[in-house]
């Protein structure tokens, strides 16, 4: 009898262990079941994320290489007409270069060229390959044109130049200098150029024919880099210029460009131009000749060399 009786607490004790044991069994089960679901919605969910940031960053690159396309159209005919070309459909040729006095006793003029929008190691390569003595002038570094300063970087001497704004001119460059510009901007944008290429000495405008008739903006831009040591040549991209007084202002010489030589990019009205430039050379005592690179351009150079012996072609810190 007492032998039953233990038996069946025994039995009873058994039974609620196991009872005990799977009800902490289903409720770990439960829970993890909660976790695993948890887990695969969260994967899923951090997966729709995921394609939906993919999405969204394949559509910004998208909008990107548009937008970069877009400025590419304006930027494949490196001639001197993209300078001043925001005037009046009427005027075809650029604004004429500043008035000079008539030097007589000159034996061997000075003649200074200036290349500008240097841009890519093609450029480099192709204006060095004619064996003149030309200044090139490199425009700062963006995403078109990311080794501007590299590639400057390996010359002996070169110009910066500095995008400005222009009256109306859509293949605008990254970075350009407006006219509502602080003080402290332009002077960060100046610091940042010399940092970027250290040797410069001289810049001159790219565009810039609403810039360059500012006198309040110009004022800013002169004391920016009057604190670098840089001088400016005026490319003349506009007959309104201002920078003659800025100058004088400031007491330095006035530098300008007496010739565009590419405005018309055909090689025989770029020779046209440099006979001209020659001329005025020899009337002046010297002149500066603004050009790009240009295949037409530098063709027509190389077929004038011969010219070239009737007057002292220097880069222009020597002019």
């Amino acid at each position: 009898m007492a032998t039953a009786k233990k038996r069946r607490r025994r039995s009873k004790k058994s039974s609620h262990a196991l009872s005990s044991f799977l009800h902490r069994l289903y409720w770990i089960l439960a829970i993890v079941s909660v976790l695993a679901a948890a887990g695969v919605i969260g994967y899923f969910s951090g997966y729709n994320n995921g394609l939906d940031e993919n999405v969204y960053a394949l559509q910004l690159e998208r909008k990107r290489v548009s937008e970069l396309h877009e400025q590419l159209k304006h930027k494949t005919v490196k001639t001197a007409k993209h300078e001043y070309d925001d005037q009046p459909a009427a005027i075809k040729e650029p604004p004429k270069g500043p008035k000079r006095a008539v030097i007589q006793t000159v034996k061997k003029p000075k003649l200074a060229i200036i290349i500008d929008d240097v841009s890519f190691k093609h450029d480099v390569r192709n204006i060095k390959a004619l064996g003149l003595d030309l200044t090139m002038s490199f425009l700062p570094p963006s995403e078109l044109h990311p080794n501007s300063a590299k590639l400057a970087a390996k010359e002996l001497f070169y110009m910066v130049h500095i995008p400005m704004e222009a009256q109306n001119f859509k293949g605008e460059e990254p970075l350009t200098l407006y006219v509502t510009d602080s003080q402290e901007k332009i002077t960060q944008r100046v610091e940042q150029i010399k940092e970027l290429f250290p040797k410069v000495q001289y810049v001159n405008n790219h565009t810039g024919s609403k810039y360059t008739s500012d006198k309040a903006a110009m004022h800013r831009l002169m004391y920016a880099l009057n604190g670098e040591s840089i001088y400016f040549i005026d490319s003349r991209t506009t007959a309104k210029t201002v920078v003659p007084d800025v100058m004088k202002d400031y007491g330095m010489p006035y530098i300008a460009r007496d010739v565009f030589l590419d405005h018309d990019p055909d090689v025989a009205a770029v020779k046209k131009q440099i006979k001209r430039a020659i001329a005025i050379a020899k009337k002046h005592g010297s002149a500066i000749v603004i050009g790009h690179p240009h295949k037409k351009t530098l063709q027509a150079l190389r077929e004038s060399k011969a010219l070239f012996d009737d007057v002292e072609l220097v880069q222009i810190n020597h002019y």
